[in-house]
């Protein structure tokens, strides 16, 4: 079987039933970031910015390597802002821009709000 996106096999973003550890049962108290990206997420899908196909496609679309280096945060925000940029609501060189923008406040929240 191969990876081939079809109802014969599963590809790589499919986990369901697979071996991957065990889930903790503690609690995660999400960071600041995390929380934004979901507010980002419900605000825009809100505006008509998305639909839920759109985000799936491009999660889809992201490759094995993203689930194994990336967050599951750093999925969704890739993500949203491959819809925004292919929707038109922002371009790449803009979203470039406000990514060095916010860079340069700083690593953690406490150094940004001294900014």
């Amino acid at each position: 079987m191969t990876n081939t996106p079809s109802f014969y096999g599963r590809r790589w973003h499919d986990m369901g039933g697979s071996k991957a550890g065990p889930i903790l049962d503690e609690t995660h108290d999400f960071a600041l970031w995390e929380k934004r990206v979901d507010a980002l997420m419900v605000l825009c899908s809100g505006k008509g910015h998305f639909t839920v196909d759109g985000l799936r496609r491009a999660l889809e679309d992201m490759g094995e390597a993203a689930y194994e280096e990336m967050s599951y945060y750093e999925r969704w925000i890739a993500t949203i802002s491959q819809n925004l940029i292919e929707a038109g609501v922002i371009t790449q060189s803009e979203l470039a821009d406000r990514m060095a923008q916010v860079a340069v406040r700083g690593d953690t929240y406490g150094e940004a709000s001294r900014a």
